[in-house]
C-alpha cells in the first residue's frame, strides 16, 4: 500500500504554474479529502493538509500532515496510517517527516511502528530512527520525503503540459527515481463533472506488488486554483481510483 501514499502525496497537486517561492495564503490550513474506489467500491479515505505560518527554531516552517484509511474491507485488511512533513518555508527542503504505521489483516503482514526521518540535504543524508535504534543513509541532495516533494510542486515549483518533471523520493524504505509527463485533456469527477485538466502520469515500481510496473496518474484542474481531483493508479492487481470529495479551508 506504500505507493497509493505516493500515488496521492507524490502527485496530487503537483503541477503549479507561475508561482514565486514561497507558500501562497491560499495554502494556509487547506485540506483535500479523497475516496479511493476499487471495481467502484470504496476502500480507502484519504486526507491531506497544508498547515502554514509555523515557526521551528525561529525559522518559518510549512507542515503538511496526510492520513489514509481503510473502508468495507473488514478483516481482509485494515491501514490507519498517519504521516506529517515539516519543510522549510521558502525552499521546500525537507526537515522531518514522521510515519506512523498501523496496518495489517488476512491479505497482508502486520505492521505497527513509528519512524522519523530528519533530513540533512545540505550534506546529502538523512538520519532514519526507529524503536531499536537508527541509522545513516545518504542520499542525493536534492531528494524529498513524499510530502515536502508535494510542498514544492503544489505551492512553488512550475511545471505546463508537454514537459517532464523527476522526482528523487526517499519514505525511509527506498530511494525512488520518478519521471512524470505531463499533458492537458479532459476528465470525469465525482465532484466537478467533466472538466478540462492537465494529467500527470508515470511508470513505477510498485514494492507491494513484487517490484511489479504500474501506472500513476493525476488530474489537476485546467484553472488558476490547480486543484488535484482525481489519482489513478494502474496496478498489476488491479485499478485503485482516489477521486476528490471536497476541499476545506480554514
Amino acid at each position: 500500500m506504500r505507493l497509493l501514499l505516493v500515488g496521492i502525496l507524490l502527485v496530487s497537486g503537483t503541477l503549479a504554474h507561475g508561482a514565486e517561492p514561497g507558500i501562497p495564503d491560499k495554502a494556509t490550513g487547506t485540506s483535500f479529502l479523497y475516496t479511493g474506489k476499487r471495481f467502484g467500491i470504496p476502500v480507502l479515505k484519504a486526507v491531506i493538509k497544508i498547515e502554514n505560518g509555523l515557526f521551528e527554531q525561529g525559522k518559518p516552517v510549512c507542515q503538511i500532515k496526510a492520513h489514509i484509511d481503510t473502508v468495507n474491507l473488514g478483516f481482509l485488511f485494515h491501514m490507519n496510517n498517519h504521516f506529517t512533513s515539516v519543510v522549510e518555508t521558502d525552499t521546500f527542503t525537507p526537515i522531518r517527516y514522521v510515519k506512523e504505521i498501523d496496518q495489517g489483516g488476512f491479505l497482508r503482514e502486520t505492521k505497527n511502528y513509528r519512524q522519523t526521518l530528519v533530513f540533512d540535504s545540505k550534506n546529502g543524508k538523512v538520519i532514519v530512527e526507529q524503536k531499536g535504534g537508527k541509522k545513516e543513509v545518504s542520499i542525493p541532495a536534492h531528494a524529498y520525503d513524499p510530502l515536502s516533494m508535494f510542498a514544492r510542486y503544489y505551492l512553488g515549483d512550475e511545471l505546463r503540459p508537454g514537459q517532464d518533471m523527476p522526482m528523487s523520493i526517499y519514505d525511509g524504505v527506498k530511494l525512488r527515481e520518478i519521471l512524470f509527463h505531463s499533458r492537458k485533456e479532459r476528465v470525469k469527477t465525482d465532484l466537478y463533472g467533466e472538466i478540462e485538466a492537465v494529467c500527470l502520469e508515470s511508470t513505477t515500481s510498485f514494492s507491494t506488488f513484487g517490484d511489479r510496473e504500474g501506472q500513476i496518474r493525476i488530474w489537476y484542474t485546467a484553472d488558476k486554483e490547480k486543484t488535484p481531483v482525481l489519482i489513478q493508479l494502474d496496478l498489476s492487481v488491479g485499478d485503485v481510483v482516489f477521486d476528490l470529495d471536497r476541499v476545506e479551508k480554514n
